[in-house]
């Protein structure tokens, strides 16, 4: 490889840009590869799977690059807790956000980023991309309403809320007043979680993660 295709691909994961490395099968030229390069491109990204293409009579090898996937959690509330656990085995980087400190806590989250901040703050740190999926937990509208604002204004992949059908006609009621338009109110998934039946903490934990990697892999994600 290349020291100035290595340069590019560093620059682009410390910019947490989607990228794509192309290698010519017959002569090995490397390209680097935006998404809009090709449907083959964002294909492989979409799936993180390697994969090929054909351009011109060449054969490439496409390797995507994507920066780390991440999910960041708004309450440190019993559902969190496997949750955690869970999107960390599915390679998630996990931050809990949660300025009560009896609840965000080592002991409860081992080896768990944690916030203390309150959450439009630590969002705006935390600075969610395309491979950020954010999911509030605490059914307190003073700490899930600033975050779910945060997060419908930045590219996160996934945002979901827990709570009521109910409870969320409410929730709108009050993003609307907080200025959020129509077309990002339709991107919270709220109940959050695919309909599983869930009931336990674990069973609810199993039911966002299925609904999040549904949402990451969907073709036009």
């Amino acid at each position: 490889m290349r020291r100035t295709t290595l340069e590019g691909l560093l620059a682009a994961f410390h910019a947490q840009r989607p990228v794509v490395l192309a290698t010519d099968l017959a002569s090995g030229e490397q390209r680097i590869l935006e998404p809009a390069a090709s449907e083959a491109a964002r294909e492989v990204l979409r799936r993180d799977a390697c994969g090929e293409s054909e351009e011109g009579g060449r054969r490439w090898f496409l390797q995507p690059w994507n920066p780390p996937l991440r999910l960041i959690v708004v309450g440190a509330v019993h559902i969190a807790q496997p949750l955690a656990a869970m999107a960390a085995l599915a390679e998630y980087a996990v931050t809990i956000v949660d300025p009560r400190q009896a609840f965000a806590t080592e002991e409860r989250f081992p080896g768990v980023a944690l916030s203390g901040d309150w959450p439009d703050q630590a969002l705006v740190a935390l600075a969610p991309d395309a491979r950020t999926a954010v999911v509030t937990l605490t059914h307190d509208p003073k700490l899930d309403d600033p975050a779910l604002a945060a997060a419908l204004r930045s590219p996160a992949f996934y945002v979901g809320a827990l709570g009521s059908r109910k409870t969320h006609a409410a929730r709108l009621e009050r993003l609307r007043a907080l200025g959020l338009t129509e077309e990002q109110l339709a991107r919270i998934h709220a109940p959050v979680g695919l309909d599983v039946g869930a009931r336990s903490p674990a069973e609810i934990a199993v039911s966002i993660l299925a609904e999040l990697t549904q949402r990451l892999r969907e073709p036009g994600a």
